[in-house]
């Protein structure tokens, strides 16, 4: 909004030489008749802007245009559906910050067919790609991932030293993030590092978060537990941040569609009963995720009267199989629907028109506790993570499925959720986290100090 000359309160950001001519902004305004002493901007730099644009600006000895005000350029960097779901305020935020300068770069299963050319939804928002780093996601084989994250590391350097940014921000633990943060490191960026700290025992998710962490330099975490094991990796008190969990902040701040409005955009008919199921492979259990999704299939297919709603695995090692499993279920039940890609807000939607959510997404543990909905957490996935008391812990066996679907169903489990606290935080992650980046000089993070907890 327009800004009161007397109620500027920081000079900070002019040039010493403007800061010496501020009060003849007054003289301005009154030789310019313009009333209550208002002028129509909303920044010191459209203030001075409109001095160096004034003929007045010669008799006020006016200093030339400042040529020291550079946007801080910030590279983020998606790859996949559900982490630019989480990423979408704060790049929207930095795009509107008078600070910053926003470089989008789009990889990983937003580039892939299979995975719905989730890029597009990025470009409906309203955000300009800066670049598309395809890796090739064409096997999720071992040898295949290797090859996709080489792939990632060639692309994000070649990326990186054609945009030149001041700060890269990446989220979270897959191997593309991963490349990016490596390409990052030998290019000399700081890096900024969103909801690191936790713990993933069933996946090697787990080894790449807390290599990103040793990586990176700003560190934005979602409880108290995952800032003191950030620390306790060796960074710096001082740059470790405690802003709680983006998808609480994306729930709290996105207007959720209705019953009959869902239903007409998923094409399906809600029954009696509503499951939705986000199953995706455990790549250091011992069990294959076709055996444990065979597991979760047959305890699924015994419901009556209820409506399963799958979406689709990530790009993991042994993903292909489940893709393949679940379409054949899809394709057998006509209580059962899976989708590629619901995107946030269907997602959102969906979890607030279930009656409870099974499987082993971080999902399950970080988001849908505040919708005051019941968890089913299947494997070891998720082990270590902190968990609400509406999440309920099953091994991936069928017996061990149907009894925690039971118990999802129990009168007193339903009642006690609506106590439910979700540890995740109440909000307000992305105001946290642009208050410290528009504080923070990017200039002298490069060079850590191991902070050494024994000292």
């Amino acid at each position: 909004m327009f800004t009161l000359l007397s109620e500027v309160k920081d000079y900070s950001f002019f040039s010493d030489e403007v800061k010496e001519y501020y009060s003849q902004l007054h003289f301005l305004s009154y030789f310019l008749n313009l009333k209550n002493n208002r002028y129509c901007a909303e920044s010191p730099i459209e203030i001075t802007s409109f001095l160096h644009c004034s003929a007045l600006s010669t008799e006020l000895n006016m200093p030339k245009k400042d040529s020291n005000i550079r946007k801080r350029k910030i590279c983020v960097i998606t790859g996949t559906r559900a982490e630019y779901g989480l990423l979408k305020r704060l790049i929207k935020s930095i795009d509107d910050s008078p600070q910053f300068k926003l470089q989008l770069v789009a990889t990983g299963m937003h580039l892939s067919k299979k995975f719905g050319l989730t890029y597009k939804e990025i470009e409906l928002d309203g955000f300009k790609i800066n670049k598309k780093i395809d890796i090739k996601l064409n096997s999720d084989t071992p040898t295949g991932v290797s090859k996709s994250t080489s792939l990632g590391l060639l692309g994000f350097s070649r990326t990186l030293e054609e945009l030149k940014p001041d700060l890269v921000l990446i989220l979270g633990d897959r191997f593309e993030i991963f490349a990016a943060a490596i390409a990052s490191m030998f290019s000399r960026l700081p890096i900024a590092h969103l909801h690191g700290g936790e713990l993933t025992e069933g996946v090697t998710d787990e080894a790449i978060r807390h290599s990103i962490t040793k990586l990176s330099h700003l560190h934005f975490v979602a409880s108290k537990e995952y800032k003191n094991r950030v620390i306790q990796l060796g960074e710096d008190p001082k740059n470790v941040f405690l802003v709680g969990g983006l998808g609480v902040d994306s729930i709290k701040n996105t207007q959720l569609l209705n019953r009959h409005e869902l239903e007409d955009s998923l094409k399906l008919k809600f029954l009696k009963k509503n499951i939705l199921v986000t199953f995706h492979p455990a790549t250091l259990e011992d069990t294959s995720a076709g055996k444990q999704m065979k597991q979760l299939l047959k305890a699924l297919s015994e419901l009556k009267e209820t409506a399963l709603i799958f979406t689709m695995p990530n790009a993991d090692i042994g993903g292909g199989v489940l893709f393949s499993m679940i379409k054949d279920f899809v394709t057998k039940h006509d209580n059962a629907y899976s989708y590629t890609s619901l995107g946030q807000l269907r997602y959102f939607s969906c979890i607030g028109q279930v009656d409870c959510v099974i499987g082993n997404s971080s999902s399950g543990l970080s988001e849908v506790p505040t919708f005051k909905k019941g968890t089913i957490n299947i494997g070891d996935r998720q082990k270590g993570r902190l968990k609400a008391k509406s999440v309920i812990d099953c091994d991936p066996n069928y017996k061990s499925i149907k009894k925690a679907l039971k118990k999802a169903y129990e009168k007193n489990f339903q009642v006690d959720l609506n106590a439910t606290i979700n540890p995740y935080g109440e909000g307000l992650a992305v105001k946290k986290i642009m208050n410290v980046l528009e504080k923070k000089s990017f200039d002298d993070l490069l060079k850590k100090k191991f902070y050494d907890l024994n000292k």
